[in-house]
């Protein structure tokens, strides 16, 4: 029997919960009490009674009822209203009470978005957290830049740091945004007119209103949809969506930044006593969580294409041929980015640096980028520019090729040995201390984290100190 990997081997069981059949259909129910509780409030004829009776079964599900009804009539809402009014005789009459499918359908996909988002942003800020202290701990430490991945102007290992962050960090404000901008479908009947509640209130526009804003009040919404078809706008999935590819697209760069670096041995994602890097060549330490980061983000910026197609082509009120797409499409997106967080979380938490290697790197790269300075203070001894560029280019080539064959970089040997520069080697080795040469990046390193980063994570100081499920 097939079993879904997102499931079984990546994502976390808090995730899976939010999207599983259980809370979906006991969401519906909590939406049809809603619905219930407000048109009594609000003057129609439902008693009491009624709404409790329907409230004692919110979580009670007669699950393999409703498939058997969904089996005979091929829909989904009305088997579980059928199923529903097995359990609740009394009430089953005023059960979905003027509303058509999507009021529970669009609503309860707007609202299982929004607790897997909060969820999302939990484990963002717990991966900030760690980088935060990452960049901390490493914020003056010189290590070489790449740009092109060739060898570049030093940075420090914190400020690289500082770059994944500034990523994440984005994502994690456009989350917020995404969660604080979500609109509730609300009650709107079969074509978005409200036409059925309006008969049943007799005309009185006032309460209908009234009765769209106080389910989705009593649902825990501030903002509905004014204006809606049958289904609240396919825009609003496309945005969410857009938000997880933000996240893959920082994932997938973290992640492939330290498959660089573990390449170079010079930092390293955590690897377990016990694990196997590879079935054939033992030595292996491979960075196979980053890999699986770089995977899942790949998948998860595909699945974001998919609905900004399908809020291209909805048809006038609605179509239906965004039902199975979608009911796939959200809970993958959202397991998917819940999986890459979890490897993040896990990935942060124990990143280890070889400095010896990092200081190694540098010095053989770093005479090549100090040319300029050592000519320059050559010069305000007197030297002749022209004369010592020419030299100083002739030293670079001859150190370069002896780097590129296995040797030494000999390149300040051969500067302290030529007269014409006039520099002994302690000055040459003054002149090429690494911390010489990363500019302002510690300062940077501070500044974006007392400035930016531990600001935005001041709401979730409670909720930081997550542990990884990662399983596999």
């Amino acid at each position: 029997m097939f079993t879904h990997p997102l499931i079984e081997r990546y994502t976390s069981k808090e995730m899976v919960e939010i999207f599983s059949e259980e809370h979906r259909f006991s969401t519906w129910r909590r939406l049809w009490v809603t619905l219930a509780e407000a048109e009594r409030e609000l003057g129609l004829p439902i008693s009491q009674e009624q709404v409790q009776e329907m409230k004692v079964y919110i979580s009670d599900l007669n699950l393999e009822v409703a498939r058997q009804y969904e089996r005979e009539i091929r829909h989904d809402v009305m088997a579980h209203i059928k199923a529903y009014g097995d359990q609740c005789p009394k009430a089953k009459g005023i059960i979905h009470l003027g509303a058509t499918s999507c009021f529970v359908t669009d609503n309860t996909d707007v609202i299982l978005m929004r607790e897997a988002i909060d969820l999302l942003i939990v484990k963002t800020a717990n991966v900030l957290d760690h980088l935060a202290s990452f960049a901390e701990r490493y914020r003056d430490l010189p290590t070489l830049g790449y740009t092109h991945f060739q060898p570049a102007q030093p940075v420090t290992v914190g400020k690289r740091a500082c770059l994944w962050a500034q990523d994440f960090l984005m994502d994690l404000k456009e989350l917020e945004r995404r969660r604080e901008e979500l609109h509730f479908r609300g009650v709107k009947g079969a074509t978005g007119t409200q036409d059925s509640f309006l008969k049943l209130f007799d005309g009185d526009e006032e309460k209908v209103e009234a009765l769209d804003r106080a389910v989705a009040e009593k649902m825990g919404f501030g903002k509905v949809f004014l204006i809606t078809g049958q289904t609240y706008p396919r825009k609003q999935d496309a945005l969410v969506l857009c938000s997880l590819a933000g996240l893959a697209q920082s994932a997938h760069k973290f992640a492939t930044d330290l498959r660089l670096l573990q390449h170079l041995r010079e930092v390293e994602e955590p690897f377990g006593e016990k694990q196997v890097g590879s079935s054939a060549m033992p030595y292996k330490r491979n960075p196979m969580r980053s890999e699986r980061i770089c995977a899942l983000s790949r998948f998860l910026l595909s699945l974001a294409q998919n609905l900004p197609y399908t809020a291209s082509i909805q048809w006038m009120e609605r179509t239906l041929d965004d039902s199975a797409n979608r009911r796939i499409v959200i809970p993958e997106a959202f397991f998917t980015a819940d999986a890459i967080l979890e490897l993040l979380i896990d990935v942060t938490s124990g990143m280890v640096v070889y400095p010896k290697v990092i200081e190694r790197h540098l010095q053989e790269e770093l005479p090549f980028l100090a040319s300029e300075e050592i000519m320059m203070k050559a010069v305000k001894r007197g030297g002749d520019r022209q004369a010592l560029h020419n030299r100083i280019r002739r030293y670079a080539i001859e150190a370069s090729n002896a780097v590129k064959n296995g040797k030494s970089n000999p390149f300040i040997g051969l500067v302290a040995s030529d007269p014409l520069f006039g520099l002994d080697r302690e000055e040459l080795v003054e002149i090429l201390q690494p911390s010489r040469f990363v500019g302002r990046a510690p300062s940077q390193v501070s500044a974006f984290l007392q400035e930016e980063l531990y600001p935005a994570l001041r709401p979730y100081k409670e909720r930081l100190g997550l542990k990884s499920q990662v399983q596999v």
